[in-house]
């Protein structure tokens, strides 16, 4: 998982530009890096129906790159101050309002808990190593108690998570170089390079689009310096060269990992696996290096939940202190100076969704976010192109429209291959967020019981 959370907004010039390129990619695959892959390689393999499960991330890197390249030029002209519900509310101002940002948090509410919770249904997979019997409800207790204490722990004024954020990154690498190490120990290319009949038949595009669905997920924190573009030295090529170099990268090091699990045992029973590192460290060096891998990959899972609900906080009580959203999301606790409602409504969703199958939540957190952000933002690049042309763009998307084009289709790609389920639950709410925010613009008379506010407040800007 990955801090979501959004750089407030330094256009006067708080912030040193003391980012580039080098650091900027670092700080893109900290957020991407996290217990994503050891939990999803499974669920890839099973979906995909054999090896060929490596073209699965493949094709996530190819959507990422391209919808990197919307991020791109929308956070290097509008650095900071809230990310996507900015770019949202820049560019559908003039005929709907704060309607859809109002709609982008709304959706936050859901999307960052759910992806929270993938971190807790992960590690509670990852104690079925030490714990094989467990039944239902232990699960889920378990999952609960998970839950309440990163609340809990993060019921306090925390100034910074960079050392939690440092500690995942170096956790999250030994593990990925100790399980792909693991795998090429005792490595059989039979496995990982052998097809099953039909693999590249009419049904491999059904496997795909479930594949890519697992595949955008793990590379999910490529935009992250979007939100931090007021401290990026020359933004127009730090921007782009972070997120493009940063989903590469990791595509690399997702490929090696799979190839390397794959080659440990046939992929029906890598399919079947639930702790699938543990399995590999184990076949290869034994079970007490595979105990200490799952107890890192634990640990990793537990600290990136907390920072991750840390971030994610900070988001709606961001967009109500603008006047973007629900007012009580404004509110600040009384003695230790945080925005409680938020993180208490967040922790509330991560313990329900904790109650879903891990597949299942993954569906509903990128259905809720595809409609309301991922093709929302292509439309407010090209919005912005029409209504803002003066606006200055420190980077102009290469090629353009061709990276909105193939982003467009592999997000719509993704959407309808979406499980039933996951469609139903996040139109769902969606469409109360609609009715939130039809009562919400009646009491603060906003569109549509007003005129629009026109307030273009980033032309001109340096």
């Amino acid at each position: 998982m990955r801090d979501p959370q959004a750089t407030p907004s330094t256009r006067d010039g708080h912030f040193r530009r003391s980012i580039g390129l080098f650091s900027g990619t670092a700080i893109n695959m900290t957020q991407m890096c996290g217990i994503g892959p050891f939990i999803t390689i499974p669920i890839m393999v099973a979906v995909m129906g054999g090896p060929q499960a490596v073209v699965g991330w493949i094709a996530g890197a190819i959507l990422a790159v391209a919808d990197g390249m919307v991020w791109a030029e929308l956070g290097a002209a509008m650095p900071g101050a809230g990310g996507t519900y900015v770019y949202l509310r820049e560019a559908f101002q003039y005929r709907t309002g704060k309607l859809m940002p109002f709609l982008f948090i709304w959706t936050v509410l859901l999307t960052i808990p759910l992806l929270m919770s993938t971190g807790i249904i992960g590690m509670v997979e990852y104690l079925g190593f030490f714990f094989p019997r467990l039944g239902w409800w232990p699960v889920h207790l378990i999952g609960l108690a998970a839950t309440g204490l990163v609340t809990l722990l993060l019921y306090r004024r925390i100034e910074s998570i960079r050392v939690i954020t440092l500690a995942l990154w170096v956790i999250m690498l030994f593990s990925v170089v100790g399980v792909s190490a693991a795998g090429f120990w005792d490595f059989h290319p039979e496995y990982a390079f052998t097809y099953p009949p039909g693999a590249f038949g009419p049904h491999f595009f059904v496997g795909l689009g479930a594949g890519l669905i697992i595949g955008i997920y793990d590379y999910l924190g490529y935009f992250t310096t979007a939100y931090m573009g007021d401290e990026l030295r020359d933004p127009g090529r730090t921007m782009p060269g972070s997120i493009i170099i940063s989903v590469i990268a990791m595509m690399f090091v997702y490929l090696i990992l799979n190839i390397s699990v794959l080659g440990v045992a046939p992929w029906q029973q890598i399919a079947q696996s639930r702790s699938v590192a543990s399995m590999v460290v184990e076949h290869s060096w034994g079970h007490m290096a595979a105990a200490v891998m799952t107890i890192l990959i634990i640990v990793t899972a537990f600290a990136s939940v907390f920072a991750g609900l840390l971030g994610g906080s900070r988001v709606p009580f961001q967009a109500a202190h603008d006047k973007v959203f629900l007012s009580v999301f404004g509110k600040l606790h009384a003695k230790h100076g945080f925005p409680h409602v938020a993180l208490l409504t967040m922790g509330v969703v991560t313990a329900i969704g904790t109650f879903f199958d891990l597949t299942e939540v993954i569906n509903m957190l990128l259905a809720a976010t595809i409609i309301v952000q991922s093709i929302a933002q292509i439309a407010a690049l090209v919005v912005l192109r029409r209504r803002q042309p003066e606006l200055p763009r420190p980077y102009r998307q290469w090629l353009y429209p061709v990276p909105c084009v193939i982003a467009l289709l592999g997000w719509i790609y993704v959407y309808v291959s979406a499980s039933a389920t996951a469609l139903v639950l996040s139109g769902a709410w969606i469409v109360a967020g609609l009715v939130v925010f039809a009562i919400w613009a009646r009491v603060n008379r906003s569109w549509p019981f007003a005129p629009v506010e026109i307030g273009e407040a980033y032309l001109g800007s340096d």
